[in-house]
């Protein structure tokens, strides 16, 4: 996994032949920190294998072992990994330990909650959908749980409209996007652009209700107020920015994009959480923009990686 994550270029130039699965099928990732180590695996379970290999715990038994559940893009889970991978082992460090499960059902569930497609979809429908996406996601928590994890991450912003369903009764820290992103930010101590309020964060997503759900009460909690786009700026900015996308037209969602930036900009919000992985990267490096915008997967990221080293690592394995 060291190797694989050395170059952000050769991982997506192969992405289309090395993170493709079948349905049937999980792509279960482990990293010890030693990319020569015997003991680092890619391992391909057949749905049946799965169900046998929860019992037998075969993972990392390095008690800092991160769990990662993974999100509905592939691409996006193997970004947020190479995030671990080389902001952990910096200074000739060893990458901290990690078990990945991920597989592409999620993303035929969660379709149903976009909002390209959910008026045409039925109430019942949603909330049938809403069971099994629980159902899925639990089923990753358990295996993980079982594969040797001892803190779990989930970088899907998505996902996280049922952290709180999903991390209810477990017994591992489960780390929550949006608390990531508030304890960074009440550290960086801002001041208000306007005399008399509170530090506002604005947040841009394709599903504004359910998302930026996921940041309200965490922000508010540290002292700050969320600001998102009204309906109409939402469908008329972000919307068609996703429709842009799908027909391959970049320069227009990156047009739509920066209005939509500039609207929250305007009432005064020091920033802007972009909690989309569509948006991420849309910003050439160099636009001024991208300074007043937050990956919210980076905060992630490095709670993750304080998370585990901050836990004693075993000097000898078993």
């Amino acid at each position: 996994m060291g190797k694989a994550y050395r170059k952000r270029a050769q991982c997506r130039a192969k992405s289309n032949s090395t993170v493709s699965v079948q349905t049937s099928s999980a792509l279960i990732l482990q990293t010890d920190g030693n990319e020569n180590s015997p003991d680092s695996k890619k391992i391909w379970v057949s749905g049946t294998s799965l169900m046998r290999c929860q019992t037998c715990n075969i993972f990392s038994r390095q008690p800092n072992t991160v769990g990662v559940i993974g999100g509905v893009s592939v691409l996006s889970t193997l970004i947020f990994l190479e995030k671990l991978v080389w902001w952990s082992s910096r200074n000739g460090e060893e990458c901290l330990p990690f078990v990945v499960c991920s597989d592409p059902v999620l993303s035929k569930q969660l379709s149903f909650h976009s909002p390209l497609h959910a008026p045409k979809i039925k109430d019942a429908q949603i909330q049938l959908n809403h069971i099994l996406i629980i159902e899925n996601l639990l089923h990753k928590r358990a295996f993980l749980e079982q594969s040797g994890a001892h803190c779990l991450v989930m970088p899907c912003h998505l996902s996280h409209a049922w952290h709180s369903e999903i991390s209810e009764g477990c017994s591992l820290p489960f780390l929550h996007v949006g608390d990531c992103v508030a304890m960074e930010l009440k550290k960086a101590k801002l001041k208000p652009l306007e005399a008399g309020s509170n530090v506002r964060i604005g947040v841009l997503a394709t599903d504004a209700a359910s998302i930026a759900s996921c940041y309200q009460d965490k922000l508010s909690s540290q002292g700050f107020e969320v600001v998102v786009l009204d309906r109409e700026s939402q469908e008329h900015t972000i919307i068609p920015a996703m429709e842009a996308l799908n027909r391959r037209d970049r320069e227009g969602a990156r047009n739509l994009l920066r209005i939509a930036i500039q609207v929250l900009l305007v009432r005064a919000v020091n920033f802007v959480i972009l909690a989309c992985d569509e948006m991420q990267g849309l910003l050439p490096h160099n636009d001024p923009l991208l300074k007043k915008c937050i990956d919210p997967m980076d905060a992630l990221a490095r709670s993750t990686i304080k998370w585990a080293k901050s836990t004693p690592k075993l000097s000898k394995r078993i």
